[in-house]
């Protein structure tokens, strides 16, 4: 059974650090570009970042360019998201996802990605 879990998630004052993490398991994902969602209660799933198969490309949303760091370690099968300067309009559930495609690009379209984590709650307190 394909899995993806998600840790990390938690509360912290604005301008904290949290650092999520995304374990794969039932298949490798080492060749599948991989991403971070986030959502809000009455609200749509939002892109967060993006990762190729490789580390070699990837791609932030406008709200947390410059804050947030994606990287992944494809011998552990897994995802990272680095979050920094983190503000009370981060709150929000955090989703991991990896793309349908092997060697894909990174994407923002949500639509391409395939499989999905249960998420981890990130509560930003102001």
């Amino acid at each position: 059974q394909v899995q993806l879990v998600e840790s990390g998630g938690g509360l912290v004052q604005a301008g904290g650090s949290l650092r999520l993490s995304c374990v794969a398991s039932g298949r490798t994902f080492s060749w599948n570009g991989m991403g971070w969602f986030r959502e809000v209660p009455g609200k749509e799933r939002e892109f967060v970042s993006a990762i190729n198969w490789n580390g070699g490309l990837t791609s932030y949303a406008d709200s947390v360019e410059g804050r947030f760091t994606i990287s992944r370690d494809n011998p552990k099968n897994t995802v990272y998201l680095q979050m920094n300067s983190l503000k009370p309009e981060d709150t929000a559930r955090y989703y991991c996802a990896a793309q349908r495609r092997d060697f894909s690009l990174v994407t923002k379209i949500i639509t391409e990605y395939g499989y999905w984590g249960q998420g981890t709650q990130v509560t930003v307190s102001s």
